[in-house]
Formats: C-alpha cells, sequence, structure tokens
C-alpha cells in the first residue's frame, strides 16, 4: 500500500457559525400560531372600561353646565321680577305721595281770590305725574309682567289726565264768579282718579303678584315683595260736584255746596272679627287665606250727626290686596258692622292687617278711625 493510501475517514459533520446580528439571509422567527395579530383579552376590557369611563365623565360635565345656565337664567329672571316689583312699588308710592299734595292743595283753597296761586300748585303736581309715567315708561319690563305693565302706564296716564282737566278748570272754578261747568269738569277728572285706582289695584297689582308667585318669589311679609296700594283719590265724595265745589269753598248758581251740619262729625272703630273671632292687636291671629276672607268690622258713630255713604277699608300692607264696604247711613251714638271681603286670597305667610272707617265730610279726629293686626294667612 503506498504511503498516501490511508483509510477512508467517516466524513465530519459542517460546523455552522451563528451569523452575526443585522447579516443578510438571517431567517424570521414566527409568532406563535393562534394568536392571528390580535391583543390579548384582558387589554380590549380595560379599553372599553377607559372609554365608559370617559363618556360618563363627559355627560356628567355636559348636565353641570346645563344646570349652570339653567341656574342663570333662572336667577336672571328672578332678579328681573324683583327689580320690576321694586320700581313698581316706588313708582306708585311716588304717585300717591303727589295725589296727596295735590288733595292737601285743593282741600284748602280758601275760595275765590287764590286762583292764581292753586293753579300753581295743581300745574307743580301735573309735571310730577307726566316724570312718573315717563320713568314708568322706561322701565325694564320682563315677558311675565306685560299685562300687568300695560295695565299701570294706564293707571299712571288717568291720573296725568285727571291733574291736566284740573288745572285746566281751577281757576274758573275759583274764580269770583265760580263756573259751575268748570266744577262739574273737576268732578269728571276725580272719575279718571278712581279708574286709576280700580284697573292699578284691580288688575295690575294681581297679574304682577301672580307672576311674583309662579316664580316662587313671596309677596309682603319680612322677607317678601312690597307692593304698594296705590290709593289716589282719597275720598269718592270727591266725585260728586255738590262735594267738589264745598271742598273748594266755592258757590255756584245753581249747585249748591254741601252743607255740613253743625256739630261734631265721625267714627270710632272698636273691634275687628272674622268668622266670629274677634282679632287681637298685641298677639298674632291666625286666619285661613282661602277662600278670601271677610272682615267684620265694629264701629260708633262718634259724632252728633247721622252720617251717609260711610266707607269701610280693609287692607294687606304690602301685598296690595284690599277690600272695601259702604254703609249707607249711620246715626249719631249708635254702634253697627259692615262686612268686608278682601278682593282676592292674600298670600299665606304673616302680614300687618289695617282697617279704616274712612273719613267723612266735617270729620276732624280721625285717631280712632284705623286698628292694626298681626296676622298669619294659612
Amino acid at each position: 500500500m503506498s504511503f498516501f493510501d490511508e483509510a477512508d475517514e467517516p466524513p465530519r459533520a459542517e460546523s455552522r457559525t451563528p451569523p452575526r446580528s443585522g447579516s443578510r439571509g438571517t431567517p424570521r422567527r414566527r409568532r406563535p400560531s393562534g394568536t392571528g395579530g390580535r391583543r390579548p383579552p384582558g387589554g380590549e376590557q380595560s379599553i372599553q372600561v377607559r372609554r365608559a369611563v370617559a363618556a360618563g365623565a363627559l355627560v356628567i360635565v355636559i348636565l353641570l353646565i346645563a344646570l349652570g345656565v339653567h341656574s342663570c337664567q333662572a336667577s336672571a329672571t328672578e332678579n328681573a321680577l324683583k327689580d320690576y316689583s321694586n320700581s313698581v312699588a316706588s313708582l306708585v308710592g311716588q304717585s300717591d305721595t303727589n295725589g296727596g299734595s295735590l288733595f292737601k292743595t285743593l282741600s284748602s283753597t280758601g275760595g275765590s281770590g287764590n286762583a292764581t296761586s292753586v293753579y300753581n300748585e295743581v300745574a307743580s303736581a301735573l309735571t310730577t305725574a307726566k316724570k312718573i309715567l315717563a320713568n314708568a315708561k322706561g322701565t325694564s319690563v320682563p315677558d311675565q309682567v306685560k299685562s300687568a305693565n300695560q295695565s299701570l302706564l294706564t293707571a299712571l296716564q288717568m291720573r296725568v289726565d285727571g291733574i291736566s282737566a284740573i288745572a285746566a278748570n281751577i281757576e274758573p272754578a275759583l274764580g269770583t264768579s265760580a263756573s259751575r261747568d268748570a266744577i262739574t269738569a273737576i268732578a269728571a277728572a276725580m272719575a279718571r282718579f278712581y279708574a286709576s285706582d280700580v284697573l292699578y289695584k284691580d288688575y295690575a297689582v294681581p297679574d304682577l303678584v301672580g307672576a311674583l308667585h309662579a316664580d316662587g318669589i313671596g309677596v309682603g311679609g319680612t322677607n317678601g315683595q312690597t307692593i304698594d296700594g296705590g290709593q289716589f283719590l282719597p275720598s269718592i265724595a270727591w266725585l260728586n260736584p255738590s262735594d267738589v265745589a264745598s271742598a273748594l269753598q266755592v258757590s255756584v248758581t245753581g249747585l249748591a255746596p254741601t252743607k255740613i251740619a253743625p256739630g261734631l262729625h265721625g267714627h270710632k272703630l272698636n273691634s275687628v272679627s272674622v268668622d266670629g273671632t274677634t282679632l287681637q292687636t298685641g298677639s298674632t291671629n291666625t286666619i285661613p287665606a282661602r277662600p278670601a276672607p271677610t272682615f267684620t268690622l265694629n264701629f260708633t258713630n262718634s259724632g252728633t250727626n247721622t252720617e251717609t255713604n260711610v266707607t269701610c277699608e280693609v287692607s294687606v300692607t304690602g301685598t296690595g290686596v284690599t277690600g272695601q264696604a259702604v254703609v249707607a247711613q249711620t246715626t249719631a251714638g249708635e254702634t253697627t258692622t259692615c262686612n268686608v271681603t278682601l278682593k282676592s286670597a292674600p298670600p299665606t305667610g304673616t302680614y300687618t292687617v289695617k282697617a279704616t272707617i274712612e273719613k267723612v265730610p266735617g270729620e276732624k279726629n280721625l285717631a280712632n278711625n284705623s286698628l292694626s293686626f298681626p296676622v298669619t294667612f294659612q
């Protein structure tokens, strides 16, 4: 055998060196079968929970915003109604004061010879009435009280027109030869004042109070809105031309002034009761608010003369709720009663109720004409 002739050896396994990272031809690892590239079930559930929480938080934010907007709107409405109510109380109070000054002037003319000075006073009252009406027209009016405001404006316009008619006729009425036509025209002007009181009390006030109650705003009492009574005409006697002539202290041919009998005139209010229970001035009285209560006024003719057309009035202070009744005749020294039913049911709460026997011609002492009571309406 030749030296080179060696026995065949078995072939050795070819060693493989792992390829370096990043070299071409590196086989990719296969993902475990069965996953399909989806997230694990726990991850999907977590995402859904987070989305639900985010949606809930968004709903809460929207609700809070809506509630905030609604609260702001409700507050704005309430404030607007309160501001309007306060404006009305101020305007009507000014008008009442102006009326008081006017009738004080007319009741103290001194008769003929003072026509010019009386005219100047009436003209001043007219200027004031026009300013009050202008301010009323410039007041911001919420939609809920449009009807009440229209009644208010008409009432204030009637007062302007009435004073204007008086100003146009006061000098002829107070002339050396007093004009019957002028006296009649002044009495007609008084009818406008009476109508303005009715329009305000029976239409404007109920509409205003209804709007305030509908918005949950109280009326009267310690914390409620104050409603002015709005009484401009002091007595229905001014509607009679003879009484007008008497008040102006003039004599007109064919129109004799009402003669006031000599002696004492007037009444004393003794007590007030409701359904047989006498009200007490020193303690709170409880009365049902509905139906509108009837007050029985017990009073005495404390003068020496028979009186006619005696007016009884009851008012719930700060609410504009009133009632009136007329007694045809009272006799000197005798006691009588009158039943006064409020024109509308008063609001619930505690108020001051004032009962009054109105002044009669020739009456000078008014200290005993009224009584006031704390009353809780339920």
